[in-house]
Order: structure tokens, then C-alpha cells, then sequence
């Protein structure tokens, strides 16, 4: 059974698309000027030479044009860590995968440091996510977890000693379980979160200035920080 060809798109729709993509990448550059807090449809409308009117057709408030900031940056930062770990092509070399998964969301993040305070920063004033920019987000936890999950499955243990898991540990962890199906048990499901949180934390104090004067090299820090992590994950 053939499939009918998919029908030609209206001048109407293109012109909706590249409007819009045009009101995005207007906002991304109001965001690295004056933040998210101060995201205005107005300023955006002015920079475009558009009425205000216009621009709400499109997104019908600053909390819906966010929203849409960070799905498409979540999916950004998605897309370079899964291609980061589908680039190796031996995927049994576990400390490989993570570090290479590492690299490209720091890469992300150098490359778009206001895209990542949006997503890794402040909450914003007034604003709350909604269920939209769940499955985004999860893009790169997903990898992340994935790499753990596949070095689990080959016998792979987080290094020793671990702490001892609590049972308020145990329940507070019931949502990482859920997302690797069952396939970590608590030592390796804690362990790739505080990687992960170490990697957030690391990323976020490079990017903020925090270390500056403590550190000088931040890509020789990062990969040192990388490489360690993966030893305390057992990849190495």
C-alpha cells in the first residue's frame, strides 16, 4: 500500500513558520541582553517592527513564548548528547560514551551560556514550567542514564566504597528507577545522579564565574572532573 504524498504547504504556513522562528530568535537575543525575568512580547514586537498585536497571535503570553525558549533549548542540548553518544561506535567503551556525552553538553552550554541559565539557572519570577517541557527535558538524562543502564547490563558497579542506601533514599529515587525501567539497582541509580549532579554543578560554576582565579584552564578542570566521575561510576 503506497502512502499519498503529503500535501504542498500553504504560503500562509511558511510564512507562519518563519515568523515565528523569527520571534524566537529575537527572544533568544532579548534573553542574553536582560534575562528571562525581564523577557518582554513588546520589546520583541519592536525589534521585529511588529505591533504587539501580532506577535500575541503567535504566543499569547511571556510565559508561553519561555516555554517554547526552553523546550527548543532542551531539544538543542538533546539532540548534541545523543549524537555525542551515537558517535561511538563501540558502545561497550562505557567511560568513552560518557565522556564524550560530557564534552557535548558542555559544548552546548559554552556555545549558548544564556539558553543554559535558562534551563540550569534561577527559576524565573512567577513563571512555572508546565508538563510540556518534561519529555524535553529528559533528553539528555536519558543518555545519560542510558550509558549507566547498558554498563549495568555488563556487569559494570559503581566503584567502592558506596554509602550504605537509606530507605528515604530508596523511596526518594522512585522517579530515576521509573525512568531506567527497573534496569539500575539503588547504588548505580545514585551514582549516575550525583554524576550528573556533579557534572550540572561543575558546568554552572564555570559558566556563572564562579571559579574564576581558582581554575585557569576550565577545559583541562572539566575533563578532569569528567574523567574522575567516570572511575566513580565504575566505566573506568
Amino acid at each position: 500500500m503506497t502512502t499519498a504524498p503529503s500535501a504542498p504547504r500553504t504560503a500562509r504556513a511558511i510564512a507562519r513558520e518563519q515568523l515565528t522562528r523569527a520571534i524566537l530568535d529575537s527572544a533568544r537575543q532579548q534573553l542574553a541582553k536582560v534575562g528571562p525575568g525581564q523577557l518582554s512580547l513588546r520589546a520583541v514586537a519592536r525589534e521585529l517592527g511588529m505591533a504587539s498585536s501580532a506577535v500575541y497571535r503567535y504566543f499569547a503570553s511571556r510565559d508561553e513564548l519561555l516555554t517554547a525558549l526552553i523546550i527548543e533549548a532542551y531539544d538543542e542540548l538533546g539532540t548534541a548528547t545523543e549524537r555525542a553518544d551515537a558517535g561511538v561506535t563501540r558502545r561497550s567503551s562505557y567511560a568513552l560514551r560518557w565522556e564524550e556525552a560530557c564534552h557535548a553538553i558542555r559544548a552546548w552550554a559554552v556555545a549558548h551560556p544564556h539558553d543554559y541559565a535558562l534551563l540550569y539557572g534561577s527559576p524565573v519570577p512567577g513563571y512555572a514550567a508546565p508538563t510540556d517541557t518534561i519529555t524535553p527535558a529528559f533528553r539528555v538524562t536519558r543518555v545519560i542514564t542510558g550509558i549507566m543502564i547498558d554498563a549495568s547490563a555488563a556487569g559494570v558497579r559503581p566503584a567502592a566504597p558506596q554509602v550504605p542506601v537509606s530507605r528515604r533514599a530508596h523511596s526518594t529515587i522512585a522517579g530515576l528507577r521509573e525512568l531506567a525501567e527497573g534496569a539500575l539497582d539503588d547504588a548505580a541509580a545514585l551514582a549516575i545522579l550525583r554524576a550528573w549532579s556533579v557534572v550540572i554543578g561543575t558546568l554552572t560554576l564555570e559558566l556563572f564565574g564562579h571559579i574564576v582565579g581558582a581554575v585557569d584552564d576550565y577545559d583541562a578542570y572539566f575533563e578532569h572532573v569528567v574523567k574522575q566521575l567516570g572511575v566513580d561510576l565504575g566505566l573506568r
